[in-house]
């Protein structure tokens, strides 16, 4: 009597295999998706090619512009300011004025029609980030936006995600500064490894974790 067994006898040998695929498969397809929609695969990196080819490495790097000269609200307001057309020509009226760089500058400023920049560091509309809060008490630029004063063009250096703030905000004292450096991107607090805490105290820092703080 033959065997009424429909399949093949490799069938049976396969069985672990086919166990051992189906149990790797969705782990394997879950972490491509986290790890495919993450901050860190979609943002991180992002560098947008603006209407002007505005150098920072230059501007801040090598003359040293302090951030606060154009964005002049970073320690008052909630929304870092873009700077207006006539700060640009504050100094491009006199330093390479005939650069053809600085035509769109002058485009802007004899049009009345703001330069559009685009935007890098762009936070979803549902959460609230308020600069003052930050730069005001010891947290410097170079935490969020990393060395800008090394950059051609600026692009996202962190994740800027719920996770990212949260560790921050759990753990503020690295990030801290005394406030005359918190543009200084280059600042280090050398041997003293307890000025985060000292800065802490003195400012009184206790950053939320609940969600109505960033989502209101």
């Amino acid at each position: 009597m033959k065997d009424s067994y429909p399949f093949p006898p490799w069938i049976d040998r396969a069985r672990p295999l086919a166990g051992a695929v189906l149990a790797v498969v969705p782990v394997y397809l879950i972490a491509l998706l986290y790890y495919g929609g993450s901050p860190r695969t979609t943002d991180v990196g992002y560098e947008p090619v603006q209407p002007i080819p505005y150098s920072h490495a230059v501007h801040a790097g090598v003359l040293g512009i302090d951030c606060r000269y154009c964005h002049t609200n970073v320690e008052t307001s909630a929304h870092a300011l873009v700077p207006p057309t006539q700060t640009c020509l504050n100094c491009h009226n006199q330093i390479a004025a005939d650069s053809p760089k600085i035509l769109p500058i002058k485009e802007s400023a004899a049009s009345g029609q703001p330069i559009r920049w685009v935007r890098v560091h762009d936070l979803p509309d549902y959460v609230y980030f308020d600069h003052s809060a930050h730069v005001s008490r010891g947290v410097g630029c170079v935490s969020c936006h990393g060395r800008v004063d090394r950059m051609e063009r600026v692009q996202q250096v962190e994740r800027l995600s719920m996770g990212w703030c949260l560790e921050c905000h759990r753990n503020p004292e690295p990030h801290l500064r005394p406030q005359a450096f918190i543009t200084r991107m280059d600042w280090t607090p050398g041997a003293d490894t307890s000025i985060g805490a000292k800065i802490r105290k003195q400012n009184n820092i206790n950053p939320s974790t609940d969600c109505s703080t960033c989502h209101r």
